[in-house]
C-alpha cells in the first residue's frame, strides 16, 4: 500500500470517528447530558483538526487524484465531492465560532448556531468517508 493511500485510509477513519462523536454529542445534548456532550464534541473537534492536518499533508505529498469511474458514477462522485468540499470550507469558521461562543459561555447563541452547524459538519464527515470509499476502494483513481 502506498503512503498516500494509507494516509487517505487514516483520514477516512478520522472522519468516521468525528461523525460518530458528532452524532453521540447530539444525542447527549438532546438528553441534557452537558458533560457527556462536551466530551463527545471535544473528540469531534480534535479528530477533525487532526484530519485537516493529515489531509493537507497528504495532498502536499501526493497531489490530487482523478476518479477512475465513468458516466453516471463520475457524475455522482463529483456531485458528492464538490458539495463536500464547499461545505468543508463553510464548516470550519462555523465550528470555530461555536468554540468561541462556548468559551465565552454564550450558550444560547451557541445552541442557535449549532442547529445549523451540526448538519453541515455531519454531512462533511459522512461524505468524506463516501468520497474515500468511491475513490480508493470502489472505482479507484488514475
Amino acid at each position: 500500500m502506498r503512503a498516500g493511500d494509507l494516509m487517505a485510509m487514516v483520514n477516512a477513519g478520522l472522519n468516521a470517528t468525528s461523525a460518530l462523536a458528532l452524532f453521540v454529542g447530539y444525542r447527549f445534548i438532546r438528553q441534557r447530558s452537558l458533560h457527556a456532550h462536551r466530551r463527545a464534541m471535544v473528540v469531534a473537534v480534535i479528530t477533525s483538526a487532526i484530519f485537516l492536518v493529515f489531509y493537507l499533508t497528504r495532498v502536499a505529498l501526493t497531489g490530487t487524484h482523478d476518479f477512475a469511474g465513468e458516466g453516471f458514477a463520475k457524475v455522482v462522485y463529483l456531485s458528492i465531492l464538490f458539495s463536500h468540499m464547499g461545505l468543508a470550507v463553510v464548516v470550519v469558521p462555523l465550528v470555530l465560532r461555536l468554540l468561541y461562543l462556548v468559551r465565552r459561555r454564550r450558550f444560547s447563541a451557541h445552541s442557535k448556531l449549532a442547529r445549523w452547524t451540526f448538519p453541515i459538519w455531519a454531512y462533511v464527515s459522512v461524505t468524506g468517508i463516501v468520497v474515500y470509499l468511491l475513490l480508493y476502494q470502489v472505482y479507484g483513481y488514475s
